[in-house]
């Protein structure tokens, strides 16, 4: 392993705040930053981060650490590899081999040099008639190269000889879905790169331009780095954007996604289809908290704004729709209407409960009494789920004119639907509660806070050492114990940097955790320490005289249950023997 001052010193060169914002929206509260949990389904900011203390907790799932755990755990890497990464971001290499990237290393240099060149065909004369494709749709070279548009060619111009060239065998070609036996396998394709969530290149979509009979577009097979499920479009690069404009724009395609890019919104991704993947809303989770859908205007595209606004809306998510008209994409809509009525829809964007509502109305039969009260009873439990009282009201206005029905009736039936809900949450409340653990005794209490201070307060470490202060539980003991030995190693404690220590000791990590958690106050007194001390040996003292009396009960020789009645006698009245 590393030295323990290495991985120290790369650890104080980062600020976990700047870390833990490039996988999930940060929003300061009082002195922490809080944000959607990633590693649960975290419909609540329950997410704390600790900018004094470099930590990071999940106050519901109680996943907690330091910026390596953090990293080590969201990447789905080892602690050494979040090491090796986040060292390379300071400047400082960290010793041995890492297995990060190292594993399918070979992949990605595949996957860069076929970009690299695609990218090169395509500004060669053979890639004029591409380019003008390209041009003619208003995708000038500015944008080619944003995106590294490329263009695959026929078999006289073959990337799989380039490949071979650089010494990458043909099975490995075939596996990565670049080949098909010696065949490359986009052929006369304008060639769009996929990365993952790194920014790393893990396949690719080639499209038609010269009218071909084949299919419009081709997308690299799934990969051991690429399930078309995992990836967004477009998502590295949308970050800084996104967190700029607080909110990710979800498209459907690739053009959707370069169109907007040529008038200025850069904050988007892209489905590459229509459903989105619980992957894919994990990943938008980490972008932001605001998600604007703007999927095509036909009918598949609202009603996969339908259902995709529904899983969103389930993973806690704050959803908007972007309604274009029915015969639009985002790409023709912005080329046919242009830049400033495309901002317009995206700036009056419908919150998505409003979206629902005009939905339920489409085919609605109003002279018929069964569809009316359908489509009534199916608005106010949509309007029981809106917090908004002023929205609710106006709602249940215009749906009382629409209707002919009167006010006091729908606002009756919406109280209804909410005293449903209450009695549901009031429920799963109940259960909560039922659950918790009982509380702790004064015992657990004093040793943990003891330790609590031991880590920010070398005087508890002092008093521990000289007085060799026992604790009866045995993760309590080991973890007072690695505390004292690296405070009298490294001369002091830094509670970001001890999780580092823990790293390979993970049987005392969440007990750390629980104990590092408490935040007490910070100044604690010389005789404060003492009396969380006598606490905890009047405790031992009474737990070994319940031992002796259990031995003495056993015990048949007469000499012997003297000596250990003695022994309680003295443990009664003080005289420990040390």
């Amino acid at each position: 392993m590393n030295n323990q001052n290495t991985i120290n010193d790369i650890r104080s060169k980062l600020n976990i705040v700047d870390i833990v914002s490039e996988y999930v929206p940060l929003t300061k509260k009082g002195q922490y930053y809080w944000g959607i949990c990633p590693f649960h389904n975290d419909k609540n900011p329950s997410m704390s981060v600790d900018e004094k203390r470099q930590t990071y907790t999940c106050w519901s799932c109680h996943n907690s650490g330091n910026v390596f755990n953090f990293v080590e755990q969201i990447e789905n890497i080892s602690f050494k590899d979040a090491l090796k990464k986040l060292g390379s971001r300071v400047g400082i290499a960290v010793e041995g081999s890492s297995s990060y990237n190292n594993k399918y290393n070979k992949y990605y240099e595949i996957y860069d040099l076929a970009s690299k060149y695609y990218q090169l065909m395509i500004n060669t004369d053979k890639g004029l008639k591409a380019k003008e494709y390209l041009n003619n749709r208003e995708i000038n070279n500015d944008t080619i190269k944003e995106f590294g548009i490329g263009l695959s060619l026929d078999d006289k111009d073959k990337l799989v000889t380039y490949l071979k060239e650089k010494k990458y065998d043909i099975n490995t070609l075939n596996d990565l879905g670049l080949a098909n036996n010696d065949i490359d396998t986009f052929i006369n394709r304008i060639i769009f790169p996929l990365d993952d969530r790194n920014g790393r290149i893990v396949g690719f979509s080639g499209r038609i331009y010269d009218n071909s009979k084949m299919s419009k577009y081709m997308n690299t097979k799934e990969t051991p780095i690429f399930r078309k499920g995992t990836c967004l479009y477009h998502y590295n690069a949308s970050k800084e954007f996104v967190r700029s404009e607080k909110y990710v724009l979800v498209m459907e395609g690739f053009m959707d996604v370069i169109r907007a890019s040529t008038i200025g919104i850069k904050n988007t991704v892209a489905l590459m289809g229509t459903a989105l993947t619980e992957e894919q809303i994990s990943l938008l989770k980490k972008l932001s908290l605001n998600v604007y859908l703007c999927l095509d205007g036909d009918k598949p595209g609202q009603d996969a704004d339908l259902h995709n606004g529904e899983l969103l809306e389930k993973a806690g998510l704050n959803v908007k729709v972007v309604c274009l008209t029915s015969d639009e994409d985002p790409d023709s809509f912005i080329l046919k209407y242009g830049e400033k009525k495309f901002k317009s829809l995206v700036e009056n964007a419908s919150n998505f409960s409003d979206f629902k509502i005009d939905n339920l109305k489409k085919d609605v039969n109003f002279e018929s009494d069964i569809e009316l009260s359908r489509y009534v009873n199916q608005v106010i439990k949509e309007v029981s789920e809106i917090n908004d009282e002023i929205r609710c009201e106006i709602i249940l206005k215009k749906l009382a004119n629409e209707t002919n029905l009167s006010y006091n009736t729908l606002e009756k039936k919406l109280n209804e639907y909410k005293s449903l809900d209450n009695e549901k949450r009031k429920s799963v409340d109940n259960n909560v509660i039922g659950r918790k653990d009982a509380k702790k005794d004064k015992y657990k209490r004093a040793s943990e806070e003891f330790i609590y201070y031991m880590l920010i307060n070398p005087k508890a470490i002092k008093v521990y050492d000289s007085k060799n202060l026992y604790f009866i539980d045995s993760d309590l003991r080991a973890l007072a114990a690695e505390i004292s030995y690296y405070y009298n190693e490294y001369g002091k404690i830094n509670i970001a940097d001890f999780y580092s220590y823990l790293n390979d000791k993970k049987e005392l990590l969440n007990i750390y955790n629980v104990v590092q958690n408490l935040n007490l106050d910070e100044n604690i007194s010389d005789v404060t320490i003492m009396e969380y001390v006598s606490v905890i040996e009047d405790y031992n003292i009474k737990q070994e005289i319940k031992r002796l009396e259990e031995v003495m009960r056993k015990e048949k020789d007469e000499d012997t249950k003297v000596e250990i009645l003695e022994r309680i006698r003295k443990l009664r009245i003080g005289e420990i023997e040390k």
